[in-house]
């Protein structure tokens, strides 16, 4: 399948193929992940997506597959950089190629946005912002930046936290910054694309001239614009200045600070969405760690995807697939605003929001009008870290920011209050929630709980209520894969349909691990005489259906190397139930400490696998000759077919087939 762009066009299979052959699964997952030796072309460590103390992530390069038997975690190279970094299929596809030197082409896609970028176009674009990164950055230290220095001094920000910020300096002269990229081989048509420059009447000139520059990066740590603060009296432009969209930046699929932020909003579930960069900064120096902030534009739909996303992808989110939500893991976003008028009706605008949120929502407003970034300089990090603390639910917030406009100790102002409230209330879509919102409206109003239950049933009747979206993933698009959807269903895994004291079991998950790992190292013939009801446990059984419809399992016994196509089959063709169990049978440890042993193992697995075979069609037949009439034909045919099996078995142990 294709790789899916949401919409955005569909990387073309044989891209996304040739990404897989080459990206190297032990030297991407080696980068988090300290492995060791396990056995012959296997790996193991400790699993990065849950705490352990003893190593059950096991990895088989030659496979390019990876498992781990604690959290049941799995998949091959792309979707470990999907975890890992909490990105799409596209944007780790897109990743892995531009490491491993992979022309990426996109067909148009089913979701009406138009074709993606042209990889080429898009990794020519990132480079040109990653040259103009470096020149804002070293131009900081000229004289001419003093100005840049102090505004960042004032703010409490020393030059170690700029260069953590990547913050940098746009010189005052009209190209500059043109004139750096041209030297550096950049066209004035890519220019103009990446939105660096502008084109007026008297041609092209730097879009930033004299202001601070602050890097825009995406959630890989590319950086894909730029936001520029005015500094200077004699600049006409607005206080802040934004790269205009562009093929790389979409403002509203963008979130300042997120590069830095992801892992700890994954870890903590937990992200706090501010208003500026500073703001973001100053979150950060005060260890508020999953701080990020919208890019001129307000928190919208494309935000809380990203979030939902990176708070809804690490093991602890486990209970989705048993219905739970990100509410129920103690999962919190949390809004800062000014205590402005303007801070109150962002915050009430985030509460339209909300709704597509299951986690639970905060907002947290400085009442005395400061800015994270001034009551940090003003009050310290202790005053920042409270006001995030001091959050309040924004259901309540809301509800009482209405109320606020009337007089409560008047009937008047009861009942105005009681008409105003009610539809918020009813917009609650949580019905769990909703009635306990209204109880705690008729305590803030002092009037009857029934008449406030009632008022809000009838508001909630008067409009219907959207269906209330689920913060599990949704189904992805062909050929994202399981990460983004089929993971959230619940897995089957090996300890729940082989138990330990099972021989059989383990003869046949073994014998099934052998066929995926090494099926050159099988008897081909062995293999061919197998029945097709050979295994015993139903869910092993339906992993050998899997191989044998691959229609190559004999062909990969008779000849090396085509285990990774064996497995990329297989795991295609496989259903959302049995797919759990090829990926973890292709990562287990065998029993065999070098090539002779492995050898060995498996011409023992083949004969005891065809012996239990015998055995169980010989049961069949002895059960079905009592009730056949003796001396018939039908009796003899069956006691030769039993003959024949007792020799075959006798054979087997003996070691002549």
């Amino acid at each position: 399948m294709n790789g899916g762009g949401g919409g955005n066009g569909l990387i073309r299979r044989a891209d996304v193929d040739a990404v897989r052959e080459r990206a190297r699964l032990d030297e991407i997952v080696s980068e988090h992940v300290t492995l060791r030796t396990a056995g012959i072309g296997s790996q193991k460590g400790l699993c990065p997506f849950h705490d352990e103390k003893t190593p059950s992530f096991h990895v088989r390069p030659m496979l390019g597959n990876w498992h781990c038997f604690g959290c049941g975690e799995g998949g091959d190279v792309i979707s470990f950089v999907q975890k890992i970094n909490h990105l799409t299929f596209v944007e780790a596809v897109e990743m892995l190629a531009s490491r491993y030197g992979v022309q990426l082409h996109y067909e148009k896609g089913s979701g009406g946005g138009g074709p993606r970028t042209d990889f080429g176009t898009r990794q020519r674009l990132i480079d040109l912002h990653r040259v103009a990164e470096e020149f804002y950055r070293d131009q900081l230290e000229t004289e001419a930046a003093q100005v840049g220095r102090r505004f960042l001094q004032e703010r409490g920000f020393d030059r170690a936290a700029a260069e953590h910020f990547g913050v940098g300096f746009a010189p005052e002269g009209w190209d500059a910054l043109m004139k750096h990229l041209r030297g550096r081989g950049f066209t004035e048509p890519e220019l103009l694309a990446s939105g660096v420059v502008s084109q007026g009447q008297r041609g092209v000139y730097d879009r930033f001239r004299g202001r601070l520059i602050w890097p825009i990066r995406d959630v890989t740590g590319a950086t894909i614009g730029f936001g520029a603060r005015k500094l200077l009296e004699n600049d006409p432009g607005p206080k802040y200045l934004n790269t205009p969209e562009s093929p790389i930046y979409k403002k509203s699929q963008v979130l300042y600070g997120l590069d830095l932020a992801r892992k700890n909003i994954a870890a903590k579930h937990q992200v706090v969405v501010m208003e500026g960069y500073t703001d973001v900064m100053a979150a950060h120096m005060a260890g508020i760690d999953t701080a990020v902030a919208s890019c001129g534009t307000a928190f919208g739909p494309e935000h809380i995807k990203i979030v939902r996303r990176i708070m809804g992808d690490t093991s602890r989110t486990a209970g989705l697939r048993l219905g739970g939500d990100l509410a129920s893991l103690g999962a919190e976003v949390i809004f800062t605003f000014d205590g402005d008028a303007a801070g109150q009706k962002a915050a009430l605008r985030a509460f339209e929001e909300d709704q597509r949120f299951v986690a639970q929502t905060y907002v947290a407003v400085e009442e005395s009008g400061l800015d994270p970034c001034d009551l940090r300089l003003q009050k310290g990090d202790d005053a920042l870290r409270a006001l995030v603390t001091s959050r309040r639910p924004l259901f309540e917030f809301a509800i009482k920011s209405v109320l606020a406009h009337v007089d409560v100790n008047t009937v008047e102002g009861q009942v105005a209050g009681l008409r105003m409230a009610a539809p918020v209330v009813a917009q609650i879509r949580d019905r769990a929630m909703r009635p306990e919102y209204a109880r705690r409206l008729a305590g803030w109003l002092g009037m009857d709980e029934r008449t406030v239950l009632r008022a809000v049933h009838d508001a909630a009747k008067r409009g219907p209520e959207p269906a209330r979206e689920s913060l599990q993933a949704q189904p992805s698009a062909p050929g994202e894969g399981e990460a983004d959807g089929a993971e959230m269903l619940p897995r089957t895994r090996l300890s729940d349909v082989v138990s330990p004291r099972d021989p059989v079991g383990i003869v046949e998950s073994q014998s099934l691990a052998m066929m995926l790992q090494y099926p050159e190292r099988l008897n081909a013939t062995m293999l061919e005489l197998l029945p097709e009801d050979s295994f015993h446990v139903p869910a092993l059984q339906g992993v050998w259906d899997v191989l044998q419809a691959t229609g190559i399992l004999l062909e990969a016994a008779e000849q090396e190397g085509l285990a990774p196509v064996l497995l990329d089959t297989a795991l295609e063709i496989a259903g959302e139930t049995v797919r759990p169990l090829v990926r973890e049978l292709a990562a287990i440890e065998l029993p065999a400490r070098n090539e002779a042993e492995l050898d060995r193992l498996g011409d023992s697995l083949m004969r005891r696998l065809t012996e239990l075979s015998f055995t169980r069609e010989y049961t069949v037949l002895r059960k079905r000759l009592k009730q056949i009439e003796p001396g018939s034909e039908d009796y003899a045919q069956t006691m030769a077919r039993m003959t024949a099996l007792q020799e075959r078995r006798r054979s087997l142990r003996a070691g002549d087939e």
